[in-house]
């Protein structure tokens, strides 16, 4: 069943306020309620019937479906421009779950070399344990991402800015190659998020966010969406987490849906401090390098402004002395935060190398590009003068 999508908002500031929200309400209540029920009581055995059967609509039960969660899913879909939105207990429930219901014995993966360490781990580490096979390779190279699929390629699993490196891949370009060899693009949208790019709309079928970052904002909830270009699909990410059971709770999915509401507010302030402290970090004598897709230099700054709305509040940024420099910046910053995750109002710090990224092999670390040297840097909304005056006062300490 298609969804009638005539009278949903088209811009983005007015989506993220008004998506999601419930078309009739009981009391006429502005905020979505919270459903904080596990099941939800038939009003006779038939109706009960016809809705496990598929022949009714109705809630059974909050695993399979809630209405402060659909909510939250809406809202997220509408923001994509996809079919429909699944969320999930963590961005890793909703990269895990895609995974599992694509993929089978003897299929094989395509992916961002430099992914989110988790997600990568469980391409090169678990699922070889049930005959699935990833090749890693730069998709930012589109020639390379070609080479790197096969006859058994089932997906082409991108990051795009990747983490922590912030390589962009011209995702429209991706999703022609992998369509031309029978594959469906999957896109990690986490460090963009739908506010900055929708992936569907450059021919993705599958976006998967940890709303943990971005989306939520605020550092309190974790939290993962899937969205699906296609009935289809969705219905088949419907049924896997249904039955492996990475749902949402629906206090969770309201946190979430509170957050969403302010994300074009916070990522336009967080952006315009990252532009800031890039340039400064360009210029400054104890940073080696910067990559940030705003600045002219960064080697994808053409395909950032070709299909991104804005370059984002991520930087990652080299530092002289090597590992020592980056463990001096890290433990002389006193305002920004030394801490993993991304994506809140308050400007984080961390070293992939030890940190996110550690538990991949120091060989495809290095080759991917996250090197010891490597700090990266979630910018927030504090003040521009203050986070830079921070990151002086830590990078003068560098002998």
């Amino acid at each position: 069943m298609e969804r009638d999508d005539s009278n949903r908002p088209t811009r983005k500031h007015t989506q993220a306020i008004h998506a999601g929200k419930p078309d009739n309400s009981s009391y006429g209540e502005l905020s979505v309620p919270i459903f904080q029920t596990s099941t939800f009581a038939f009003p006779d055995a038939e109706d009960g019937a016809a809705r496990f059967s598929g022949e009714k609509p109705g809630y059974i039960y909050s695993r399979l479906n809630n209405p402060t969660v659909n909510a939250l899913e809406d809202a997220v879909a509408s923001l994509e421009n996809g079919f429909g939105g699944i969320a999930t207990a963590t961005g890793m429930a909703a990269v895990t779950a895609v995974l599992i219901a694509l993929l089978a014995r003897s299929t094989h993966v395509a992916a961002t070399d430099s992914l989110y360490g988790a997600t990568r781990v469980a391409l090169e580490l678990e699922l070889p344990r049930f005959g699935v096979e990833t090749t890693f390779v730069d998709t930012s190279n589109l020639v390379s991402l070609e080479h790197a699929l096969r006859p058994e390629t089932r997906l082409v699993f991108l990051e795009t800015p990747t983490n922590p490196t912030m390589i962009l891949t011209d995702i429209r370009a991706a999703a022609e190659i992998a369509h031309r060899h029978g594959a469906l693009l999957v896109v990690d949208n986490t460090f963009a998020s739908p506010y900055l790019q929708r992936p569907v709309d450059l021919g993705a079928d599958v976006v998967v966010h940890s709303m943990t970052k971005f989306i939520n904002g605020h550092s309190d909830v974790l939290g993962g969406m899937i969205v699906a270009r296609t009935e289809e699909l969705h219905r088949e990410f419907k049924r896997t987490l249904s039955i492996f059971g990475g749902t949402m709770d629906p206090h969770q999915a309201w946190l979430i849906l509170r957050g969403l509401r302010t994300m074009p507010l916070r990522l336009e302030k967080a952006q315009k401090n990252a532009l800031k402290l890039a340039r400064f970090l360009s210029l400054h004598p104890k940073v080696t390098w910067v990559r940030y897709p705003g600045l002219p230099d960064h080697p994808q700054h053409e395909i950032a402004k070709k299909q991104m709305d804005g370059f984002g509040s991520m930087i990652c940024f080299g530092v002289r002395n090597g590992l020592k420099g980056g463990i001096t910046v890290m433990n002389s910053v006193r305002l920004i935060t030394l801490a993993v995750s991304l994506g809140g109002i308050e400007s984080l710090i961390e070293h992939p190398a030890s940190m996110t990224h550690a538990a991949i092999p120091r060989e495809g670390r290095e080759k991917a590009g996250i090197l010891d040297e490597l700090v990266r840097l979630s910018v927030g909304c504090e003040d521009y003068e203050d986070l830079k005056e921070d990151l002086d006062h830590a990078l003068s300490l560098i002998q």
